[in-house]
């Protein structure tokens, strides 16, 4: 059995209705442009959300750079956005390395908090095989020092995961969170990644719902990414649902994506502009 029981301190549970936030995540944007073989323009990605009705940009930070942080809200307030999260990456498996990792994004947190941010959504890096016990048991350890180091700047931790998490039972996923504190080690919960990973939305909601600090949605058909949000595999009337009435997190990150199969009909921003009229339709947001 895990050691902690399950009992959160997450905002969610402040007694209020939490602030419901709509923006979307950088990585689609790349693959677009890459598509249309053009430079990805942060400027006119930023533009183009203001104009579609979104409230930030989440994009990708490199946190030995603060520089690149306080460049960044300002980009985003410069023309009507709000930093509200960033993503960034870490290599926590490993003892000799987990400690300073961990210090270099803590000491990033107070230039984050001074710029606006609250949320760094986090991704464990994968290693191209299943991490050991004591891997996880380094790792789940590094989680918990950095969340509460980024508490201590006023900031929340979403933990965010891809597939190689979800091996063998999303036996790395489930590891995270049940050797950490909930107030600590919060869920950017990409609400995908855990369908095509084996759990069930919902399942994933009510064991760690509580967890959740922002989101990442996103749509597919007969298991392909489908190019905006609308109906598909994943039930999202039944996730806002669960959200609502537990008064979960309300910072949703729409991340549109292409691979292999999704069929493409309408530009990046007008994909951008149906997503967002699906999250406020279904999630009332």
């Amino acid at each position: 059995m895990p050691p902690f029981d399950y009992s959160s301190e997450a905002e969610s549970q402040s007694g209020s209705a939490p602030k419901t936030l709509v923006g979307s995540n950088i990585y689609g944007w790349g693959q677009y442009a890459q598509r249309e073989k053009k430079q990805l323009d942060v400027e006119e990605v930023i533009s183009a959300l203001r104009d579609t009705g979104y409230d930030y940009l989440e994009a990708f930070i490199d946190l030995n750079r603060p520089d690149e942080i306080t460049k960044f809200a300002e980009q985003l307030k410069a023309k009507g956005l709000q930093p509200v999260s960033i993503y960034t990456r870490a290599r926590l498996h490993e003892a000799a390395n987990a400690k300073d990792a961990v210090a270099k994004m803590v000491a990033s947190a107070k230039v984050c908090q001074q710029a606006g941010f609250r949320v760094i959504s986090c991704n464990a890096d994968p290693i191209g095989r299943e991490k050991t016990d004591e891997e996880l048991k380094t790792q789940a350890a590094a989680l918990a020092d950095l969340g509460e180091g980024l508490n201590a700047h006023g900031l929340k931790l979403g933990v965010h995961h891809h597939l190689p998490e979800m091996a063998n039972k999303a036996r790395e996923f489930h590891y995270n969170f049940d050797y950490t504190k909930p107030h600590a080690v919060g869920w950017c919960y990409d609400v995908h990644l855990v369908w095509r990973g084996g759990l069930m939305p919902l399942d994933a909601l009510k064991q760690y719902g509580q967890r959740v600090v922002t989101w990442h949605l996103r749509q597919s058909r007969t298991g392909v990414w489908w190019e905006d949000l609308d109906t598909g595999d994943i039930d999202y009337e039944a996730v806002a649902k669960y959200a609502k009435e537990h008064n979960l997190a309300r910072r949703f990150s729409v991340e549109l994506a292409l691979e292999a199969g999704t069929k493409i009909t309408r530009s990046v921003i007008e994909n951008h502009r149906r997503s967002r009229e699906f999250v406020r339709r279904v999630f009332e947001a």
